[in-house]
């Protein structure tokens, strides 16, 4: 751990932790116009930059500079790169996504410099930079064309080279933290969070690593559908130091489900909303105050709910100085004890607990399994053979197990298409999906369209050990449970007697091995003895 990860870490057992404000909001303030956007270097760009605030690391760092400074001196111990936007898929509306690695290293650049700047002058605060890495443009969950839901305008490897290409120049540039926010697409998060282990591993370093989703609108979901304990289940895989919501809301549509976050999450929680709802005749655009938010972010601190506090859209400096005062004597959250079941999870959390009954498993989207569903997907009635996913749910199932292994198939292919048309149906994409295949690409196509927290069937040990490992890493990585068959090089075990005593319940150490390395087969198949 870096020195700078262990002070972090002692900041947040003693205090909570404030994160800065708006970035966009506060360089609107300064008005600048096409000009200033552009600088001497881009002044023939064929496209308007006006509004492109990431280029400002570019053409204008002082600006940039100045806004990280007003932060610092307001009370924020977190500043956030100016890169929301700063990865190939979202710079290519510019043309310009050859941008992606200079302007993270310039942003992370810019930040450190003015971090390290103030800690010199005030050698009794810590400060630190956050790399920030947006939610991008184009979504892995969502289709673009009404008439296509199966369609999506980018690839899962393309999401995920994309964001190595950010983390990797955030790094590089001198980032203390990585956070991922603004998540309106869960399989975007995921991809990003690949991404990041992806280059911890590649490089051998390691940072720190926030995630911040968005809940859209009173319903409790992100746009792509999931709640906020499913949510957190599709991303507890990883390593994170936190899990947070921020933006789209104002304090007072995000505290119920501030509060559930901080129920769910056995991890650090964190919490920048805007300043109230967009208000277009407010002189600010947003209606909260300085006056008026921190008193309420005052409240949740009081409620135990914070570790991390700030601001997002159309909050300023006076704001976080504001939230900064208010919390200043709050205790931090203490992080509960979640007990570790294995926790899964569609558009819908589904937690398999040690009282669940008989889970009932739909496998009649199952191309080995069920003649109709095989007919309808080689005849490609896809619409079809979706009916029969939707009538699996409503007859009762928890899970729905999809399976494409059939030889006269392009079977990655009709894999990713029927997953995708799943993710536009809520009624059926609200449990989670086994992704089944005897085969480890098409496993693998599968992973790279779920968002939720999915089930592999199978891996085993029939190509050998190491091969194992390498799937099993991968499965923890792509955010999925794994159901391992016991199988070797030399085939089915059967020569280890099993007598299973129905009345045993397990231990906690055995259900966490459970929750982390997959499921009981005798939790899907039913009680059994052999």
């Amino acid at each position: 751990m870096s020195n700078n990860a262990e002070l972090l870490q002692k900041a947040l057992h003693e205090r909570i932790v404030i994160i800065d404000g708006a970035m966009g909001t506060t360089l609107q303030r300064y008005q600048l116009d096409e000009a200033a956007y552009r600088g001497e270097r881009f002044k023939d760009w064929a496209q308007d930059l006006k509004g492109n605030h990431d280029l400002l690391n570019l053409t204008r760092p002082e600006v940039v500079a100045e806004v990280h400074r007003a932060y610092l001196e307001a009370g924020a111990d977190i500043i956030e790169t100016n890169t929301f936007s700063s990865q190939a898929v979202s710079l290519a509306d510019y043309k310009m996504e050859h941008l992606a690695y200079e302007l993270n290293v310039a942003a992370a650049g810019i930040a450190r410099r003015v971090a390290d700047e103030f800690m010199a002058e005030h050698p009794e605060r810590a400060c630190f930079v956050a790399g920030a890495i947006g939610p991008m443009n184009r979504a892995l969950s969502l289709s673009p064309d009404v008439n296509n839901p199966a369609y999506r305008a980018v690839t899962y490897d393309q999401v995920m080279q994309a964001y190595y290409d950010q983390v990797r120049g955030l790094v590089d540039g001198g980032a203390d933290i990585l956070i991922v926010e603004t998540v309106f697409d869960s399989l975007n998060s995921k991809a990003a969070l690949f991404a990041i282990q992806k280059l911890f591993d590649d490089t051998g370093r390691k940072l720190p690593v926030m995630c911040s989703f968005t809940i859209t609108d009173a319903s409790g979901r992100t746009l792509s559908g999931q709640t906020v304990e499913a949510y957190w289940n599709s991303v507890s895989n990883n390593d994170l130091l936190s899990v947070g919501i921020n933006c789209a809301l104002g304090p007072k549509e995000m505290r119920p489900f501030i509060e559930e976050l901080s129920r769910v999450a056995p991890i650090y929680v964190s919490s920048y909303p805007n300043a109230g709802l967009p208000d277009p005749l407010s002189p600010t655009g947003f209606p909260e105050t300085p006056e008026t938010m921190a008193p309420q972010l005052r409240d949740w601190a009081r409620q135990g709910w914070l570790n991390f506090v700030g601001g997002c859209c159309g909050t300023t400096p006076e704001h976080i100085r504001a939230i900064a005062a208010a919390v200043k004597d709050c205790p931090p959250r203490v992080i509960p004890l979640v007990e570790p079941y294995l926790r899964l999870s569609g558009l819908e959390p589904l937690a398999l607990r040690p009282d669940t009954n008989f889970v009932n498993l739909g496998e009649r989207t199952n191309v080995t399994g069920s003649p109709k569903f095989a007919k309808l997907i080689l005849n490609g009635q896809y619409e079809e053979a979706l009916s029969v996913a939707r009538q699996q749910v409503e007859n009762g199932a928890q899970m729905i197990d999809v399976n494409m292994d059939e030889g006269l198939l392009d079977s990655e292919a009709a894999m990713v298409k029927f997953l995708n048309l799943i993710a536009a149906e809520p009624d059926i994409a609200r449990v989670p999906v086994v992704v089944d295949s005897s085969k480890w690409s098409i496993i693998e196509a599968g992973l790279k369209c779920v968002q939720g927290k999915a089930i592999v069937n199978s891996i085993s040990l029939k190509e050998g050990e190491e091969k194992f490992k390498e799937q099993a890493r991968l499965v923890r990585r792509y955010g999925a449970a794994v159901i391992v068959m016991a199988f070797d090089e030399r085939g089915q075990a059967d020569s280890f007697p099993y007598r299973r005593n129905p009345r045993r319940q397990p231990t906690r150490d055995e259900r966490v091995r459970q929750s982390r390395f997959g499921i009981r087969v005798d939790q899907l198949a039913g009680r059994h003895e052999s």
